[in-house]
Order: C-alpha cells, then structure tokens, then sequence
C-alpha cells in the first residue's frame, strides 16, 4: 500500500496513530484539538483555540522555534503553504522531522484536506467535518450582497480572488468586490469605495480594526466581523454567522 501524502504530494510514514503533533497554523491547532486534544504537544503563540490548550508555544507561524520544536520530538509537523516558510518546513526536514503540508484556496479544498490530514495520522474524523461539508459544499447560492475585505492598513491590503475567504463569502451569497484581483492586493479605501461594496468587513485580524480604527477610512458602510469566522478552516465553519452582519442590518437580508 502506497504512503498517504500531503497536499504537496509529500509522503508520510508516520506512525498511525499519530501521538505527538505540532501545529503552527492556528486553524488547523483548533482542528486537531477538536480530535485529540492530548496529542496536539505544540503550537504557535497565534494559535489562541481552544483558549485552554495545553502546549508548547514555538512562537510564531513565519519564525517558529525550530529547536524548540526539535525537543518537542513531534511524530509530526503540520505546516501550511501560504501561512508559514518553505525553509522552516526544509530545515525541519533536513533535521529528520516529518512534516505535513497543507495547501488550500476554497472551502471544500480546506474540508478535504482535513479529512487527508486526519486519515494520514490515523485519527477518526469528527462529525463536525461531515456537517461543514453538507454546510459549505453545495451548489453556490444566488448573490445577494457586496462586500470589500481589508485585512491590514498602511498599507492597506485586501482579501483577493483565488482565497479561501473569497471563496466562503460566495458560499454565503455575497460577492467580493476584489474577486478579479489575485491573493491580497494592495489599494485604497478611496479605491475600495469605487468599486461600490454594499458593506465593508472589518475583521479583527490580522490587522486589528476597531470601532475608531477603519469605519472612519471609508464612505461605503462597514461591519466589524470576527477574523477567525473569515479566515479559519475548521471547527469555526459551523459557527454562527450572525456577526458578520452590519449592525444597521438585523434581518441580514
């Protein structure tokens, strides 16, 4: 039988079940926690879910501390294309560590790969993951708002085409504005407006807006939304979306 192998077809031979993981992409801590809570040993200092998880902290997603990691003696490393360094995955290697990479840009992309990832360690899949699916991978519904996504200011940058958060968004009926843009642009509120969005999420990460930090930029109306709702794959697709609707809007129609 073949290795099972990660979303950039690297094999893993692991053992199954896996008994020691580290995790330096916080959608995919709260993942795995949601699992086996005992098994997660390490984690990055932005992996704030579950708030009482007990693991090592190894710093950040783009400078984690590989010899903490090392010490940590993970049966494996779980790692993210776009969230954490191609080198830090290599130097991790090189010293012997296995390493499960993840790559995705839609929902049903990050669904499946969960269910890849969990199959490889030997872990059962939650029943969560089969609600998200049922929740997420349907037909597309009809648009029913526009919306503008900046996650950091000066400069200001934008959620883009080609992401997962664009991709949620259509699934609940609401366009991005800045779909025909690749990744993360950079703009401007004054371009923002002109493309005319129907409200402007503002999440709390990575770049934290608050109240008088971002409405103010802006002459189309805005909504402050979680980040996590946005941006996480995992746990957080079932829950409530209520928030992310603009105060000035109850019914969320």
């Amino acid at each position: 039988m073949s290795l099972p192998t990660d979303d950039l077809g690297h094999p893993y031979d692991g053992p199954s079940p896996a008994a020691r993981v580290v995790s330096l992409v916080p959608s995919l801590t709260e993942t795995l926690a949601s699992v086996d809570r005992a098994a997660v040993v390490g984690a990055t200092r932005w992996c704030t879910h579950p708030p009482d998880l007990d693991a090592t902290r190894v710093r950040g997603t783009k400078n984690p501390d590989l010899d903490a990691i090392r010490a940590l003696a993970p049966d494996v490393v779980v790692a993210n294309k776009e969230e954490n360094r191609e080198l830090d995955v290599a130097r991790l290697r090189e010293s012997g560590i296995r390493v499960w990479v993840t790559d995705i840009a839609t929902v049903p992309d990050a669904i499946g790969s969960i269910g890849r990832l969990l199959d490889a360690l030997g872990w059962s899949r939650p029943p969560w993951l089969a609600e998200a699916e049922r929740r997420w991978c349907g037909p597309l519904p009809a648009v029913s708002r526009r919306v503008a996504v900046p996650i950091w200011r000066d400069p200001w940058m934008v959620v883009g085409g080609d992401t997962f958060t664009s991709d949620l968004l259509r699934r609940l009926g609401w366009v991005n504005v800045f779909a025909d843009a690749e990744r993360y642009p950079g703009t401007t509120p004054a371009e923002i407006d002109d493309r005319a969005p129907d409200v402007v999420l503002l999440p709390d990460e990575p770049y934290v807006f608050t109240a008088d930090d971002g409405p103010e930029a802006f002459t189309s109306p805005t909504a402050l939304v979680s980040g996590r709702l946005l941006t996480w794959y995992g746990p957080s697709l079932l829950e409530e979306i209520d928030p992310w609707r603009p105060a000035d809007d109850p019914t969320g129609g």
